[in-house]
């Protein structure tokens, strides 16, 4: 049976590689696993090398090159809308607040048809209608799965050279200055007081001070 590794998204996905297709609802696109039967009967495992969210448009790579193209299932929703843009705003605040995930329009909101998302909306003033379409909720401000690079290694690599390069010099600056005090004081203090010292022991203990010494 082929095996799935890799995820093609949608802007790259050939059509004349596509061999068939699965339809997902987003809880599968989040977290696909497991063996799958494409609707024109293709069976295949998938065992991804790098776990990330599917998106309606996608494609699964098999081992052997082909493709399976991901759909993005019918669900259950609520069609959500408000007399002003000032309410759906503050309707998708607390959405976000209560972790209900949201896909936003220029002037809608879709989300899942749960009691809580239900009572979210009433609360707001909101009218929402029950519709079944697919769901494309948006990403959580931390997922980078289709960034197309690794940004929060890049991020952080970044930060802690920063960091740790502002330690080492301030370190390095604050060590230096204090020996340079330090040597200062000790070689100024040294020479002052040899200075003075052979000054007063010449002039008592002198040539002509009548000392034998």
């Amino acid at each position: 049976m082929p095996t799935a590794t890799t995820i093609v998204r949608r802007a790259a996905v050939r059509a004349d590689r596509v061999a068939d297709t699965v339809t997902l609802d987003r809880a599968a696109r989040d977290a696909v696993a497991g063996s799958l039967v494409g609707e024109g009967g293709l069976a295949f495992d998938v065992a991804l090398t790098k776990a990330a969210a599917l998106e309606d448009g996608d494609a699964l790579r098999l081992d052997d090159g082909r493709l399976v193209a991901v759909q993005a299932a019918a669900e259950d929703l609520l069609e959500v809308r408000a007399e002003n843009p000032a309410r759906l705003l503050r309707l998708a605040w607390q959405l976000g607040g209560s972790h209900v995930d949201a896909e936003i329009g220029a002037d809608v909101l879709y989300v899942p048809a749960t009691p809580a998302a239900a009572e979210l909306v009433r609360g707001q003033g909101c009218v929402a209608t029950p519709v079944s379409r697919a769901f494309r909720p948006e990403h959580a401000a931390h997922d980078h799965s289709t960034c197309g690079h690794d940004h929060g290694h890049d991020h952080h690599a970044h930060h802690d050279h920063g960091h740790d390069q502002h330690g080492h010099d301030h370190a390095h600056d604050h060590g230096h200055s204090h020996e340079h005090s330090h040597e200062h004081h000790r070689e100024h203090g040294h020479q002052k007081h040899g200075h003075d010292h052979g000054h007063d022991h010449g002039h008592v203990h002198g040539p002509g001070c009548g000392h034998d010494h």
